[in-house]
């Protein structure tokens, strides 16, 4: 699929991404990088759903070319992130409401299976790793760093279902996961939410210490379903 400039000019029905607040990219690990940082600003809202990216624009804010930000946008539309739209380009993919409930429900069930699983399946060392993980993101609470805890909240959530040593299970979770990483972000703007939130993973992480299966299953199923509490008045 071809995606030059023509194709993905701005149009007047549909918002145009803005890069302004991208910072040039090193080189070393560039696909990495590329990816990571298009996927934060999808995360944070600088690339809005729907909106149109503009590859022109974009890469000359991360500083690369359009071979890395084609393969980037690829990736990402993988992931289901991205929509690659036959003679219009690369859109931010958004999704309906239904869509988002759906989509946790799945989580909500898988997760809990992969809590059950974990709890028989780990090593003290697996156990001890997830709880340095929570650690780390709570420091990024009491910082009030909110896209840094994200991403360990999603870290520690992929670690525990990665126990579960069920791989399909994973592959599943993994994109579930991702293409909900914008909408689960703006669950925890409003400081209520958020202390609910980490008060959950508190829990979490007790239960998957004391490798209680039902107790960590219940507690990873109720946060899903209080996530869609979280974020379903955020949707349109």
């Amino acid at each position: 699929m071809s995606m030059t400039d023509e194709t993905i000019a701005p149009s007047a029905d549909r918002p145009e991404a803005g890069p302004e607040e991208a910072r040039p990219i090193a080189r070393r690990t560039l696909h990495d990088e590329v990816v990571t940082r298009i996927r934060d600003m999808i995360t944070e809202g600088q690339l809005a759903p729907g909106a149109r990216v503009h590859e022109g624009q974009l890469g000359a804010a991360l500083g690369i070319s359009r071979t890395p930000l084609r393969e980037a946008l690829k990736f990402l539309a993988r992931e289901g992130l991205i929509e690659l739209v036959p003679s219009r380009g690369a859109i931010v993919r958004r999704f309906s409401p239904k869509d988002v409930y759906d989509m946790l429900s799945v989580l909500a069930t898988l997760e809990a299976e992969a809590g059950r699983l974990a709890c028989a399946n780990a090593s003290d060392a697996d156990i001890a790793a997830v709880a340095g993980l929570h650690a780390r993101m709570m420091a990024f609470y009491a910082s009030r760093n909110r896209l840094e805890y994200f991403k360990l909240n999603q870290a520690i959530h992929t670690a525990i279902v990665r126990l579960s040593g069920n791989a399909v299970l994973a592959d599943i979770h993994e994109t579930l996961q991702s293409r909900l990483k914008r909408i689960r972000f703006l669950g925890n703007q409003e400081p209520p939410k958020w202390d609910e939130a980490v008060a959950e993973h508190e829990e979490m992480i007790t239960a998957l210490t004391a490798r209680d299966p039902d107790r960590l299953a219940k507690i990873l199923a109720n946060h899903m379903r209080n996530s869609w509490e979280r974020v379903r008045q955020t949707l349109p």
